[in-house]
């Protein structure tokens, strides 16, 4: 257990932390992945040559260090880590291996005259006490989904019943149990993990389950990334009838029960946990109003319009608005060409800014419309959002 002198030990490192972190976190990284290669499924290589990984690591630890002594002000950050490692088939061995190597990065970064023996001490107790309290969510999260009906733990067989292109960039994967057997329901928003082989290496990534739940069969749909080794192994490679090893679905990014006025934003692939939310608050009972704003380069990456606009042909309380960047492309027109500002959010959104709401895009995108949100009256509780990649701050 930390005691007070170690706790303020951790403390005092925060200015050093919000100064240099990222370059900490980037050398941990390097040491981790050459001393413990066994470890790099579990992380997307593509979020540390961007810098994503080291930055969102950096915010993580240095919001620990922060709140040593009262984690409780963690907030969500907490649970959408156990979230990812849920997905991703984090255990507790892998804690170790990770510990070591961070140790070992305060150590050769900060040098041994600021990282002194009780520095790496005070260090090695936090991170055991962070280690003990994750690994602790996420064994409570493992035994619901082994427990529940259709569950289970670890990874499973699902064959791809179905593959179909949604747009240029697009593609959705329709799965079901190989063994014929129950499927494990979820929430709307929840994401899936795969386990894949993509020559001879194995790799790990979540996708947003992009259909409602309905018993029978899981759907997650795919941007093709330029580089992706995992979406263009999937787009180019996976075929109907081939197997997938499939995780657990996890996330805490779901729609919650509200009779509110319901507002889902979403940018490019971003769509895909929003339809998931709009058919499920659709088929609840009651008469929610519902906003759905989607934003696209332009119509040729638009995909599951005819998919929403056959929603609200059925739905009157469903309200569509669509915004791309640019007028080219193939498809019908949107309703507004240029970006999402406050100006044209103001005029989509319920009168009523009494309402929840969930959005999901590019980073920047997401920053403006938290902060546009708020401007606009939203209460800044009621407005959620989730990160495809590693979780950090919108700045």
């Amino acid at each position: 257990m930390l005691t007070p002198a170690q706790r303020d030990i951790v403390k005092s490192t925060v200015p050093l932390l919000e100064t240099g972190g990222e370059a900490l976190t980037t050398h941990f990284y390097k040491g981790l992945f050459r001393d413990h290669p066994e470890v790099r499924p579990l992380f997307n290589q593509a979020h540390q040559a961007s810098g994503d990984q080291p930055r969102a690591l950096a915010h993580g630890v240095l919001m620990y260090a922060k709140n040593i002594d009262r984690l409780e002000a963690l907030g969500p950050l907490a649970q959408q880590i156990v979230q990812k490692h849920v997905a991703l088939q984090v255990l507790p061995a892998h804690y170790p291996l990770v510990g070591d190597s961070l140790l070992r990065a305060i150590r050769e970064v900060l040098g041994a005259e600021i990282a002194t023996d009780a520095v790496i001490e005070a260090w090695a107790k936090a991170y055991g006490q962070l280690a003990d309290l994750l690994i602790g969510a996420e064994a409570a999260v493992y035994a619901d989904n082994a427990q529940a009906p259709g569950g289970w733990r670890g990874a499973r067989a699902f064959r791809v019943a179905g593959k179909q292109r949604e747009s240029a960039e697009i593609t959705s994967f329709h799965l079901v149990p190989a063994d014929g057997g129950p499927l494990l329901d979820f929430k709307p928003g929840q994401f899936l993990g795969l386990r894949l082989v993509v020559d001879g290496q194995e790799i790990r990534r979540n996708y947003s389950l992009s259909a409602a739940p309905d018993g029978r069969r899981y759907r997650i749909s795919v941007k093709r990334e330029p580089g992706g080794v995992a979406s263009n192994h999937l787009h180019d490679r996976v075929q109907e009838g081939d197997l997938l090893d499939v995780f657990p679905p996890a996330g805490e990014f779901t729609l919650a029960d509200s009779g509110k006025p319901l507002v889902l934003i979403s940018g490019g692939v971003g769509i895909t946990p929003t339809l998931a939310m709009l058919d499920a608050a659709l088929a609840a009972p009651g008469r929610r109003p519902v906003h759905f704003i989607h934003c696209a380069r332009n119509a040729d990456v638009h995909a599951f319009r005819a998919h929403v606009d056959a929603q609200a042909a059925r739905h009157p309380r469903l309200q569509v608005f669509y915004c791309h960047d640019e007028p080219a492309g193939a498809g019908p027109a949107p309703h507004a060409i240029g970006r999402l500002d406050r100006a044209r959010l103001a005029d989509w959104l319920p009168a009523d800014r009494d309402l929840d709401a969930y959005f999901l895009g590019p980073k920047p995108f997401m920053a403006q419309l938290r902060r546009d949100l708020q401007a606009l009256g939203v209460p800044p509780e009621q407005s959620r959002y989730e990160f495809f990649g590693p979780a950090s701050a919108l700045a």
